[in-house]
Protein backbone atom coordinates (compact mmCIF):
# COMPACT_ATOMS: atom_id res chain seq x y z
CA UNK A 1 0.00 0.00 0.00
CA UNK A 2 1.11 3.38 -0.95
CA UNK A 3 1.22 5.06 2.27
CA UNK A 4 0.93 8.81 0.14
CA UNK A 5 -2.46 7.84 -0.84
CA UNK A 6 -3.02 7.73 3.05
CA UNK A 7 -1.71 11.70 3.67
CA UNK A 8 -3.09 13.02 1.35
CA UNK A 9 -6.58 11.58 2.46
CA UNK A 10 -5.53 12.78 5.72
CA UNK A 11 -4.74 15.80 4.48
CA UNK A 12 -7.88 16.50 2.88
CA UNK A 13 -10.42 15.27 5.75
CA UNK A 14 -8.05 17.85 7.92
CA UNK A 15 -8.76 20.96 5.56
CA UNK A 16 -12.38 19.93 4.88
CA UNK A 17 -12.92 19.68 8.88
CA UNK A 18 -11.46 23.03 9.42
CA UNK A 19 -13.46 24.40 6.85
CA UNK A 20 -16.54 22.98 8.31
CA UNK A 21 -16.01 24.30 12.27
CA UNK A 22 -15.20 27.48 10.69
CA UNK A 23 -18.64 27.46 8.82
CA UNK A 24 -20.49 26.69 12.07
CA UNK A 25 -19.08 29.33 14.25
CA UNK A 26 -20.04 31.70 11.84
CA UNK A 27 -23.54 30.97 10.98
CA UNK A 28 -24.44 30.52 14.85
CA UNK A 29 -23.17 33.79 15.26
CA UNK A 30 -25.04 35.18 12.64
CA UNK A 31 -28.29 33.60 14.81
CA UNK A 32 -28.76 30.79 11.85
CA UNK A 33 -29.66 27.14 12.76
CA UNK A 34 -27.84 24.79 10.46
CA UNK A 35 -29.60 21.31 9.81
CA UNK A 36 -27.80 18.63 7.28
CA UNK A 37 -30.28 16.10 5.92
CA UNK A 38 -28.72 12.32 5.31
CA UNK A 39 -30.86 9.55 4.09
CA UNK A 40 -30.97 6.70 0.98
CA UNK A 41 -32.40 7.88 -2.22
CA UNK A 42 -36.27 8.22 -1.66
CA UNK A 43 -36.81 8.07 2.19
CA UNK A 44 -38.82 11.69 2.01
CA UNK A 45 -36.15 14.43 2.63
CA UNK A 46 -37.27 16.85 0.22
CA UNK A 47 -40.89 15.98 1.25
CA UNK A 48 -39.97 16.89 4.52
CA UNK A 49 -38.40 20.13 3.76
CA UNK A 50 -41.20 21.41 1.54
CA UNK A 51 -43.49 20.52 4.56
CA UNK A 52 -41.57 22.57 7.03
CA UNK A 53 -41.30 25.19 4.75
CA UNK A 54 -45.06 25.22 4.91
CA UNK A 55 -44.07 26.04 8.50
CA UNK A 56 -41.42 28.56 8.53
CA UNK A 57 -41.68 30.01 5.47
CA UNK A 58 -39.13 32.10 3.35
CA UNK A 59 -37.05 32.52 6.81
CA UNK A 60 -35.55 29.00 5.91
CA UNK A 61 -32.55 27.84 2.92
CA UNK A 62 -31.94 25.19 1.19
CA UNK A 63 -28.76 23.85 -0.45
CA UNK A 64 -29.77 20.64 -2.63
CA UNK A 65 -26.81 18.14 -3.47
CA UNK A 66 -27.29 16.15 -5.87
CA UNK A 67 -24.79 14.14 -8.66
CA UNK A 68 -27.32 15.18 -11.34
CA UNK A 69 -30.38 17.73 -11.75
CA UNK A 70 -32.35 20.30 -10.22
CA UNK A 71 -35.66 18.44 -9.90
CA UNK A 72 -35.40 18.46 -5.72
CA UNK A 73 -34.83 22.28 -6.33
CA UNK A 74 -37.25 22.98 -8.13
CA UNK A 75 -39.74 21.85 -5.97
CA UNK A 76 -38.98 23.67 -3.15
CA UNK A 77 -38.35 26.93 -5.38
CA UNK A 78 -42.18 26.33 -6.07
CA UNK A 79 -42.88 27.62 -2.68
CA UNK A 80 -41.46 30.37 -2.62
CA UNK A 81 -38.60 29.27 -0.95
CA UNK A 82 -34.51 30.37 -1.96
CA UNK A 83 -32.22 27.51 -2.72
CA UNK A 84 -28.85 26.45 -3.95
CA UNK A 85 -27.83 23.50 -6.10
CA UNK A 86 -24.65 21.98 -5.77
CA UNK A 87 -24.13 19.11 -8.56
CA UNK A 88 -21.14 16.63 -8.55
CA UNK A 89 -21.45 15.36 -11.62
CA UNK A 90 -19.66 18.05 -13.57
CA UNK A 91 -16.79 17.13 -11.56
CA UNK A 92 -16.42 13.55 -10.95
CA UNK A 93 -19.87 12.64 -9.62
CA UNK A 94 -18.94 12.27 -6.04
CA UNK A 95 -21.66 11.06 -3.82
CA UNK A 96 -21.69 13.48 -1.02
CA UNK A 97 -21.35 17.30 -0.12
CA UNK A 98 -18.35 18.94 1.60
CA UNK A 99 -17.75 21.54 3.45
CA UNK A 100 -15.68 23.99 0.99
CA UNK A 101 -18.71 23.20 -1.86
CA UNK A 102 -21.35 24.53 0.59
CA UNK A 103 -19.14 27.27 2.00
CA UNK A 104 -18.96 28.62 -1.50
CA UNK A 105 -22.70 28.03 -1.79
CA UNK A 106 -23.27 30.29 1.10
CA UNK A 107 -20.54 32.97 -0.12
CA UNK A 108 -23.15 33.41 -2.46
CA UNK A 109 -26.06 33.47 -0.73
CA UNK A 110 -28.15 36.32 0.51
CA UNK A 111 -29.01 35.51 4.61
CA UNK A 112 -30.45 38.11 5.14
CA UNK A 113 -34.02 36.94 7.47
CA UNK A 114 -32.82 33.49 7.49
CA UNK A 115 -33.48 31.30 10.78
CA UNK A 116 -33.01 28.08 9.60
CA UNK A 117 -30.54 26.44 6.39
CA UNK A 118 -30.83 23.11 5.57
CA UNK A 119 -28.14 21.36 3.27
CA UNK A 120 -30.34 18.35 1.70
CA UNK A 121 -26.99 15.96 1.10
CA UNK A 122 -26.60 13.31 -1.68
CA UNK A 123 -28.98 10.42 -1.08
CA UNK A 124 -26.95 7.39 0.08
CA UNK A 125 -25.78 6.41 3.65
CA UNK A 126 -22.38 6.41 3.78
CA UNK A 127 -19.96 8.89 1.72
CA UNK A 128 -22.12 11.88 3.30
CA UNK A 129 -21.56 10.59 6.75
CA UNK A 130 -18.04 10.51 6.19
CA UNK A 131 -17.52 14.30 5.26
CA UNK A 132 -18.60 17.32 8.13
CA UNK A 133 -20.29 20.10 5.98
CA UNK A 134 -20.12 22.12 9.43
CA UNK A 135 -23.70 21.86 10.49
CA UNK A 136 -25.32 22.65 13.71
CA UNK A 137 -27.03 19.18 13.98
CA UNK A 138 -26.80 15.72 11.50
CA UNK A 139 -30.27 14.26 11.13
CA UNK A 140 -30.31 11.23 9.14
CA UNK A 141 -34.37 10.16 7.71
CA UNK A 142 -34.87 6.64 7.55
CA UNK A 143 -37.95 5.69 6.03
CA UNK A 144 -40.36 2.85 7.44
CA UNK A 145 -39.77 1.05 3.96
CA UNK A 146 -36.11 0.78 4.19
CA UNK A 147 -36.44 -1.74 7.09
CA UNK A 148 -35.55 -2.30 10.91
CA UNK A 149 -31.57 -3.65 9.76
CA UNK A 150 -30.57 -0.26 8.29
CA UNK A 151 -28.80 1.69 11.45
CA UNK A 152 -26.71 -1.95 12.11
CA UNK A 153 -25.92 -1.80 8.32
CA UNK A 154 -24.54 1.90 8.15
CA UNK A 155 -23.78 2.41 11.69
CA UNK A 156 -21.69 5.49 10.70
CA UNK A 157 -24.90 7.76 9.88
CA UNK A 158 -26.45 7.25 12.70
CA UNK A 159 -23.67 7.55 14.73
CA UNK A 160 -22.40 10.83 13.21
CA UNK A 161 -25.68 12.16 13.44
CA UNK A 162 -27.83 13.80 16.66
CA UNK A 163 -31.53 13.29 15.41
CA UNK A 164 -32.82 10.84 13.66
CA UNK A 165 -36.37 10.77 11.69
CA UNK A 166 -38.41 8.22 10.92
CA UNK A 167 -40.24 8.80 8.17
CA UNK A 168 -43.40 7.01 5.96
CA UNK A 169 -45.03 6.37 9.47
CA UNK A 170 -48.39 6.15 7.61
CA UNK A 171 -46.98 3.09 5.26
CA UNK A 172 -46.49 0.90 8.69
CA UNK A 173 -49.66 -0.81 8.26
CA UNK A 174 -48.96 -2.56 5.36
CA UNK A 175 -45.08 -3.33 6.22
CA UNK A 176 -44.08 -6.55 8.04
CA UNK A 177 -41.77 -4.45 10.48
CA UNK A 178 -41.77 -3.18 14.16
CA UNK A 179 -40.96 0.22 14.57
CA UNK A 180 -39.60 -0.21 18.09
CA UNK A 181 -37.43 -2.90 16.62
CA UNK A 182 -36.09 -0.10 14.49
CA UNK A 183 -35.67 2.72 17.09
CA UNK A 184 -33.94 -0.05 19.46
CA UNK A 185 -31.23 -0.91 16.54
CA UNK A 186 -31.00 3.13 16.08
CA UNK A 187 -30.18 3.08 20.10
CA UNK A 188 -27.76 -0.11 19.78
CA UNK A 189 -25.83 2.32 17.42
CA UNK A 190 -25.83 5.61 18.89
CA UNK A 191 -27.74 5.50 22.57
CA UNK A 192 -27.78 9.41 23.04
CA UNK A 193 -29.56 10.13 19.39
CA UNK A 194 -33.55 11.82 19.37
CA UNK A 195 -35.58 10.16 17.39
CA UNK A 196 -38.91 11.37 15.76
CA UNK A 197 -41.66 10.00 14.15
CA UNK A 198 -43.29 11.58 11.71
CA UNK A 199 -45.45 11.44 8.42
CA UNK A 200 -45.11 14.18 5.80
CA UNK A 201 -47.95 12.65 3.88
CA UNK A 202 -50.69 13.17 6.76
CA UNK A 203 -48.79 15.47 9.19
CA UNK A 204 -48.88 12.62 12.08
CA UNK A 205 -45.41 13.42 14.32
CA UNK A 206 -44.74 16.75 12.31
CA UNK A 207 -45.36 19.12 15.30
CA UNK A 208 -42.64 17.21 17.12
CA UNK A 209 -40.01 18.08 14.33
CA UNK A 210 -41.67 21.58 14.15
CA UNK A 211 -40.89 21.77 17.87
CA UNK A 212 -37.21 20.19 17.87
CA UNK A 213 -36.56 22.62 15.17
CA UNK A 214 -38.13 26.12 17.09
CA UNK A 215 -36.22 25.16 20.47
CA UNK A 216 -32.61 24.53 18.92
CA UNK A 217 -32.92 27.43 16.90
CA UNK A 218 -32.92 29.48 19.40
Amino acid sequence: MDIKEIKVMKKILNINDRIAEELRISLKDKGIFYINLMSSPGSGKTTIIEETAKKFGKKIFVIEGDIQTTLDAERIAKLGIRTYQINTGPFGGDCHLESGWVKSAIEEIDLEGIDILFVENIGNLVCPAEFDVGAHINTVVLSVTEGEDKPLKYPLAFRNSQLCIISKTDLLPYLDISIDKIKENIKNVNPQMEVIELSAKTGDGFEDWVEYLKKNKK
